[in-house]
């Protein structure tokens, strides 16, 4: 396959997704591929895919198709959340030549190297039981926040999760080696680093010559804060019960580390959060959001929420609307349950019926449009600092206060990448 020259990729999914994909097409590049637009011709095309909810798998497929009209003679290789969980489906949708699981996405150039044009996909795959190794990942160039890979993998056993069986059991990188990238990302004139993974207060576990690491993230997040030359850190996503108060006093007193906490909820029910086999209860949800405002009012909090799981009722509904409500938090990031292969919610009954999951979508998806607005209507007239984006759109550049407030004006070349004091009006 020595005719091949040129490479696109499509990412689905999480900020996590994103870092891999952006290390897949590193490795490409090094091995003499040009990087191609996706809706543009290219030799191979490269879908990370995300199988977290149904729509996923959908648009994977429907990618597929778009490629196959647009240039049918072009490789197709699907790797990532849904090629692991099943890449036997994948392999039999019309014009995919290769299908790479969780082990050997980063082996990617030897496989595209072997790779010929068949009437059969080529599956690469192993038991994710038998997936332990942490690789690395980070994206560069792709916007002015670079997305860090920390940690991977995850010991929960959420009820309607499948993460567990795309991406196996939980391991990060260690303190030493984040510090190297950081470093790395900052002689390249990176000013804000997002910190990723799949349960990202779990860092710390993974093992070096043989013998089991003993770190934390709050250990991380300290070594973090030295690093010279990068200026903002944000915290992707972390679990309530591993959001210790030393870490939301350290962030508090950080002038590197944002003040924006992005937390998932799935549910202000504790029957139902117990349905989800989730590791806290609605209490110490609160008690988190309280001890955060406590030492920074000023602070963004995001929610993930689940509707329309299993057994939950109207009542249901109204405790979790009725509590995000009350709670002094910023947006909401809202998932209509999907059903999941495998997973523990499918005995979970009565199944609520997929007009209403869209209802109680839209309803709470109204509550972040208003916990939005009266955020930022909290912060009019003050100034605070804002990194603007490399690439503008249609005349306009956007950027995010340190708070994660959105700002939006007419596109300046000197303001790109750059962090300026903007007065919030």
């Amino acid at each position: 396959m020595t005719a091949v020259k040129s490479v696109a990729f499509h990412t689905l999914g999480c900020k996590l997704n994103f870092s891999e994909t952006s290390t897949i097409s590193r490795l490409l590049e090094k091995d003499g591929f040009e990087k191609r637009d996706f809706e543009e011709t290219a030799d191979v095309y490269v879908i990370n895919t995300c199988s977290v909810t149904d729509n996923a798998d959908k648009e994977c497929r429907m990618l597929v198709r778009r490629i196959q009209r647009r240039a049918p003679e072009s490789f197709v290789v699907i790797t990532g959340c849904y090629a692991q969980l099943k890449p036997k489906e994948i392999a039999e949708i019309p014009g995919v030549d290769l299908v790479l699981g969780a082990a050997e996405k980063f082996n990617i150039v030897e496989h595209i190297r072997e790779l010929s044009k068949g009437d059969s996909a080529k599956i690469c795959s192993c038991d994710i039981e038998d997936v332990h190794t942490f690789h690395a990942s980070y994206s560069l160039n792709d916007r002015t926040r670079t997305f860090l890979k920390v940690q991977d993998g995850c010991d929960y056993n959420c009820s309607f999760c499948t993460i567990p069986m795309a991406r196996g059991i939980s391991r990060s990188d260690s303190v030493a080696n984040v510090i190297g990238h950081a470093q790395t990302l900052a002689a390249t004139g990176v000013k804000e680093i997002v910190l990723t993974g799949v349960n990202l207060g779990d860092f710390g576990k993974g093992f070096e010559g043989g013998k089991k690491r003993e770190e934390s993230f709050y250990e991380l997040i300290q070594a973090l804060d030295n690093v010279e030359g990068i200026e903002r850190y944000r915290i992707s996503s972390i679990e309530p019960n591993l959001l210790n108060n030393d870490i939301i006093e350290f962030v508090s007193a950080s002038k590197k580390f944002m003040p924006h906490f992005h937390i998932p909820l799935q549910s202000g029910s504790n029957d139902i959060l117990a349905a989800m086999r989730r590791r806290y209860r609605r209490e110490l949800y609160a008690e988190k959001v309280a001890c955060i405002k406590q030492f920074m009012p000023h602070c963004s909090i995001g929610v993930d929420v689940i509707v329309g799981f299993p057994s939950e009722s109207e009542a249901h509904f109204k405790e979790t609307y009725d509590f995000l409500h009350e709670l002094d938090v910023s947006y909401l990031h809202v998932f209509t349950y999907s059903e999941r292969p495998n997973t523990h919610a499918l005995g979970i009954k009565p199944i609520v019926p997929v007009q209403l999951r869209n209802e109680r979508n839209k309803a709470l998806r109204n509550l972040s449009h208003k916990k939005q607005q009266y955020f930022n209507e909290q912060h009019i007239g003050q100034t605070r600092k804002v990194l603007f984006e490399q690439h503008g759109k249609d005349g306009i550049m956007e950027g995010f206060t340190d708070n994660y407030i959105k700002v939006t004006t007419p596109f300046r070349n000197e303001w790109k990448n750059k962090i300026v004091d903007w007065e919030l009006r």
